[in-house]
């Protein structure tokens, strides 16, 4: 087999889907005795990337001002001596970069391009179509780009999802007792009744606002309901947590609801959930953590939008509820509550298999 080199390019490496698949692909690359490099403007992940054995090139291919073309220009002069098979770039900025700075070198690269969301028309998010080889993280991301760019060549497009590592998010895992007890120690208003977790960042656009309609429809209709906001609980996002802090108290939701910054041992919130929430009020590409709940065997309520609704669709449609509808949302959350319904034991996409996918896309290119 030969040995190529691949640089993936993405404006920095600090959280976030993007980078996570990134880091995953970059660590199947350096397994099968490719050499794998990353480019970006750095970020907390870089000592991972590294430790897992690709390099890092710290180069700000995603600064939003006139001093891009001072980046692209080390970029080019880092293309020109790397010579590398292929460029595979993350989005749109960083795209563009690798575009200008292989623009006339002597070896020149293969490019590829990763549509990892639903990037507004136009001419700036075209870039993302110059690929010899376009993927799509869902067919919802697909659609987006047949419908907006219908003349892309449909046959350059491969859609290849992201996937749930089982050894993370292991089916029926059980919690670890003294974990669950700091648990309820730090968050005592989560103990007790059925526990709705909302694993989201602090934006309007995930629905907290819509997680505490529920929780207070529940209450009402079903009996002891408590409601956990994993990740909610951000620095910069004070101001937005203030906000969500003071409905609860209006609704008189205060005693049944925490607030939690974002915790390593996600797949541990999920076990402990008795349902698990996506309520994101713009379609998301794919959207995650349907699928890490669902591995674990949590059941999962959301938007008929976007990738969240194809997952939910495709894997558990008990969960798929219509956009925005919230008192069908409630009438849907208390019938998995009442009857307990899980999800049934199934084949999800795997971690494994995106890896292969995307191996099979660099050494097709590069026979």
């Amino acid at each position: 087999m030969k040995r190529i080199t691949v640089v993936q390019c993405l404006p920095a490496l600090h959280s976030g889907g993007v980078e996570r698949g990134t880091l995953e692909t970059a660590r199947a690359l350096v397994q099968r005795g490719h050499r794998s490099i990353i480019v970006s403007a750095g970020g907390r992940l870089q000592a991972q990337c590294e430790a897992e054995g690709s390099e890092h090139f710290k180069c700000d291919i995603g600064e939003k001002s006139l001093l891009i073309l001072r980046s692209i220009h080390k970029f080019r002069e880092f293309l020109k001596e790397l010579q590398p098979d292929i460029v595979h770039a993350r989005s749109r900025l960083p795209a563009w970069s690798a575009l200008f700075a292989m623009r006339g070198l002597e070896h020149s690269p293969k490019f590829v391009t990763s549509m990892h969301g639903l990037n507004s028309p136009g001419f700036y998010s075209g870039v993302m179509l110059r690929g010899e080889k376009i993927i799509c993280v869902s067919d919802t991301v697909k659609k987006h780009v047949l419908t907006h760019w219908p003349h892309t060549d449909e046959k350059k497009i491969l859609v290849i999802t992201p996937g749930i590592d089982p050894a993370e998010f292991p089916p029926a895992l059980k919690v670890d007792e003294q974990w669950r007890r700091d648990f309820f120690r730090d968050y005592p208003r989560l103990q007790g009744g059925k526990l709705l977790l909302l694993p989201a960042r602090a934006t309007r656009l995930k629905g907290h606002a819509t997680a505490l309609n529920l929780l207070l429809a529940l209450r009402r209709e079903f009996g002891d309901v408590r409601l956990c906001c994993l990740g909610a609980k951000q620095e910069s996002r004070e101001n937005y947590r203030l906000e969500l802090e003071k409905q609860a108290e209006h609704l008189g939701l205060s005693d049944f609801l925490e607030f939690t910054p974002p915790i390593k041992a996600v797949a541990n919130a999920y076990a402990l959930a008795d349902l698990v929430l996506q309520l994101s009020s713009k379609p998301e590409a794919f959207g995650r953590t349907v699928l890490e709940a669902l591995s674990i065997g949590k059941p999962v309520l959301g938007w008929n939008l976007g990738g969240v609704g194809e997952n939910l669709q495709r894997y558990f449609p008990e969960g798929l509820v219509d956009a925005f509808d919230e008192q069908a949302l409630c009438r849907f959350a208390k019938k998995i509550l009442e009857e307990n319904i899980l999800p049934p034991e199934q084949a999800l996409p795997s971690l494994s298999s995106m890896q292969s996918n995307m191996m099979a896309v660099y050494e097709q290119l590069c026979p």
